[in-house]
């Protein structure tokens, strides 16, 4: 278990979580729960006051940067790059855990960028600098610099920042399909909507864990409704074509 303190304010206390290769969890909770600097406690960079943060058993600290780098992929909440980069370039710089600062990208490494662009759907814009594009637009090269590193842990904090409904459902796609590839998948999330389709829900209530589990698992619905004051309920969305049921949140009259 963890506990972060910012400020002398303890934002984190006793916090344990475990992400599993094959599956994506979504960390919600009201604003101030914690769920970003839990998101960089478990990527490293985030100093834990007690319990330890640990990646394939080792203490994340004691990784290697360059080694950590290739294992976990990070998006940050506002996530920054030179606007006078191209987007490509941007993508690229994903791959430099792999080949490092004095090494150049290679065949092997275009190919990752280039299939990172196509699935976020940035590629039609590869030649553009970053300073010229919509804040979505550039959200999706940032996602597609982060999926670039094709690391088998990938943390994206708030992904679907500035993103319409057509690419939020490209993303919620992707990550799907990098979860069942073996990935360890969390994104913090707003969006309740999007978070319940995930294979679990993590709900953070001022700094420690309400509640951990399966959007299908009642108890974790009403879990989820409590933290945010029940003005909110989960019902049911049932299929639509090939499309499986799900659950959604809608605010409460």
């Amino acid at each position: 278990m963890v506990r972060v303190a910012l400020g002398g304010r303890t934002v984190l206390d006793g916090v344990s979580v475990h992400l599993e290769a094959g599956r994506w969890t979504a960390i919600v909770g009201p604003n101030g729960a914690g769920k970003s600097t839990l998101l960089s406690a478990l990527a490293g960079l985030r100093r834990v006051e007690a319990g330890t943060v640990r990646l394939d058993g080792r203490a994340i600290a004691e990784w290697p940067a360059r080694e950590r780098a290739r294992r976990v992929a990070w998006l940050s909440q506002h996530g920054e790059a030179d606007g006078e980069l191209a987007a490509r370039d941007v993508v690229l710089l994903g791959r430099l855990p792999h080949h490092g600062l004095l090494g150049a990208p290679d065949a092997g490494d275009l190919a990752i960028a280039e299939a990172a662009m196509r699935e976020t759907e940035c590629d039609a814009f590869a030649a553009r600098r970053l300073g010229s594009l919509s804040g979505g637009e550039r959200q999706r090269v940032l996602i597609a610099r982060a999926l670039a590193v094709d690391a088998p842990v990938l943390l994206l904090d708030e992904p679907t920042t500035h993103l319409d409904a057509p690419h939020q459902r490209t993303l919620v796609r992707g990550l799907r399909t990098r979860a069942a590839a073996g990935a360890a998948v969390a994104t913090v999330l707003h969006d309740l909507g999007l978070a319940l389709a995930a294979d679990r829900l993590l709900v953070l209530v001022a700094g420690r864990v309400a509640v951990e589990g399966p959007p299908d698992d009642a108890a974790v619905r009403a879990a989820l409704a409590r933290a945010f004051g029940d003005a909110i309920r989960i019902v049911r969305l049932e299929a639509d074509g090939d499309a499986p049921a799900r659950w959604i949140a809608v605010p409460r009259d």
